[in-house]
């Protein structure tokens, strides 16, 4: 658990730096212009998330405040998922009932739900296996991070002129490498839902967005460094990796408690978070 947690962390704090540095919430993944685009005091509200999810992530990697650390982390993406609501009426509004309107919302809430599924994971992972509490938990993290791969792999086979411009140019038949990516999504969603092989799912999952990082998201933070949206991209990938790391961990952990400690016993040492 804890290179999921240290994924889940890094990507936290980074989303946080990049909040600060620029003064600005990133539109692709914290759709601020959602509650309206003139909305006053947007770089205070800006440096103020900023360092939330700074403290937030960085919460998580000590043992006396890796509970705190995680209830911050799950009410800040809960906030950044709830900015997606409001896109669902003006997307409406302004375009009428369409499909590209109505799978961009999603896409992007679907994205934040996936976030807040490690941070109820973890708040409760100190809870006996069979604690009503855990039970509650490893459901709603089951669907909140299942649910996002599936629509995402929805989404890359209704659009797929659209992912394949993601897919590197130096990579031929872009278009089958976007088919191919979304019935992995979809296939990893259902499995995590459905409780079958859900653990090698979400490893499976996490090693693939491994290689959206390399491959994907980390070229354009070369080309195009003074952007804001290509830094998040790479960050937010960053984080989605922890999630489905946690995700697995604590799967195994309710098999066997023995086998992982709980949040609560992720320490700090000189090299690193490490499970007491």
């Amino acid at each position: 658990m804890k290179v999921g947690v240290w994924f889940y962390g890094l990507g936290t704090v980074l989303a946080g730096i990049l909040d600060i540095a620029w003064g600005a919430f990133d539109a692709s993944h914290q759709p601020i212009q959602s509650l309206g685009s003139h909305l006053p005091g947007q770089h205070i509200l800006a440096y103020v998330a900023g360092v939330w999810l700074v403290a937030a992530g960085l919460a998580i990697l000590r043992q006396r405040t890796a509970r705190i650390g995680t209830a911050a982390c799950g009410i800040i993406y809960l906030m950044i998922a709830a900015l997606w609501l409001p896109r669902y009426y003006t997307g409406i509004h302004a375009h009428g009932w369409q499909i590209g309107v109505l799978v961009g919302a999603t896409f992007g809430l679907a994205q934040q739900l996936m976030l807040i599924a490690p941070a109820v994971i973890l708040y409760t992972s100190a809870a006996s296996p069979n604690s009503p509490s855990q039970k509650r938990a490893a459901l709603a993290a089951r669907w909140m991070l299942g649910l996002p791969p599936a629509f995402f792999g929805f989404a890359h086979l209704i659009g797929l002129s659209v992912f394949a411009r993601f897919v590197p140019h130096w990579m031929p038949f872009a278009y089958f490498w976007a088919m191919f990516t979304g019935i992995a999504f979809f296939l990893a969603g259902v499995a995590i839902c459905s409780g079958i092989k859900d653990i090698l799912a979400a490893r499976l999952l996490a090693l693939m967005l491994l290689l959206f990082e390399v491959l994907v998201e980390i070229p354009p933070v070369f080309s195009h460094a003074h952007s804001q949206a290509a830094w998040a991209a790479a960050v937010y990938n960053l984080a989605a990796i922890g999630a489905c790391l946690i995700f697995a961990a604590f799967l195994l952990s309710r098999a066997d408690p023995e086998r992982i400690a709980p949040a609560e016993h992720i320490a700090l040492s000189p090299t690193g978070p490490v499970v007491a």
